[in-house]
């Protein structure tokens, strides 16, 4: 669910940035905006939670916050395909450079699929691909360091529902306030404000949470590997939703990546705790 979620997120963002529906700070704002209060509603709603108080960590928080608004800033000077190569790149050697440091030591299987998952998304995006922009680049590395430190973070949660409750409602502010220093270069659209509102109630808000309940049964290495499994549900969502080709070039590389996950998934291994 929680990489469905990620895909349509993708899907979302390309639709209003792309089209040029709303301005990226002001997509990051409301989708922020609309994912706090979506969580909110369900958190209070939820006769589990009613008696939690407070959750997440503005660590948690500054990265959610760092990975929504950098990504949008990204995709203004970059290709869908180099965006996706820079970010998903980052995201891996984040986490696993986390993993090995803190002691765990990924199966042969697990690099084995991990090489193949890689290959199989340079080999999707690799039509896309075009020299970046310092700008874009160094904006899109932070992104996917960003996530991969929100996910590794998200490995230690108990309550799902409430940290990334809590953890959109500290971003919020955050954004607005890079809302209010671009402000002059402001576009809105009822259409963008639509798309922004499903990408942080649904993709964003209901995503995340599915993600962190899920990060609690996962080792970092298979965390990092299962995502690169996103651009695939991505192109596969283009597809349907886009109109997009399909193409023998897709049919390969998802057989790549998708056989890498499952390689490194099976590798059976018990989980190493992690303290972040």
């Amino acid at each position: 669910m929680a990489l469905t979620a990620f895909a349509a997120n993708s899907l979302l963002c390309r639709m209003a940035l792309g089209e040029s529906a709303m301005d990226a700070a002001s997509f990051s704002t409301v989708r922020l905006a609309s994912g706090a209060a979506t969580l909110l509603l369900i958190f209070r709603l939820s006769p589990r939670q009613r008696t939690a108080t407070a959750a997440g960590d503005w660590l948690s928080a500054t990265m959610l916050f760092s990975y929504m608004v950098t990504f949008s800033f990204a995709y203004i000077s970059l290709s869908a395909g180099t965006g996706a190569l820079i970010l998903f790149g980052m995201v891996q050697a984040t986490m696993l450079l986390w993993a090995l440091r803190t002691g765990e030591r990924p199966h042969l299987m697990e690099w084995g699929g991990l090489t193949l998952a890689l290959g199989g998304l340079v080999y999707l995006v690799f039509p896309g691909l075009a020299a970046p922009s310092p700008g874009g680049a160094s904006l899109m590395a932070v992104a996917g360091i960003s996530w991969g430190v929100y996910s590794l973070r998200g490995r230690g949660s108990h309550r799902a529902l409430a940290d990334t409750t809590f953890n959109f409602m500290r971003a919020l502010p955050l954004a607005l306030v890079v809302s209010l220093v671009a402000l002059r270069h402001s576009h809105l659209s009822l259409r963008g404000i639509l798309l922004a509102s499903l990408s942080g109630a649904l993709a964003s808000g209901l995503g995340y949470t599915c993600w962190y309940a899920a990060l609690r049964h996962l080792t970092a290495t298979r965390a990092a590997v299962v995502q690169l499994t996103v651009p695939v549900l991505a192109a596969l969502g283009g597809i349907v939703f886009l109109a997009e080709e399909v193409s023998l070039r897709l049919a390969l590389s998802m057989a790549l990546i998708l056989g890498g996950v499952a390689l490194a998934t099976a590798a059976h291994r018990q989980p190493v705790p992690v303290k972040v």
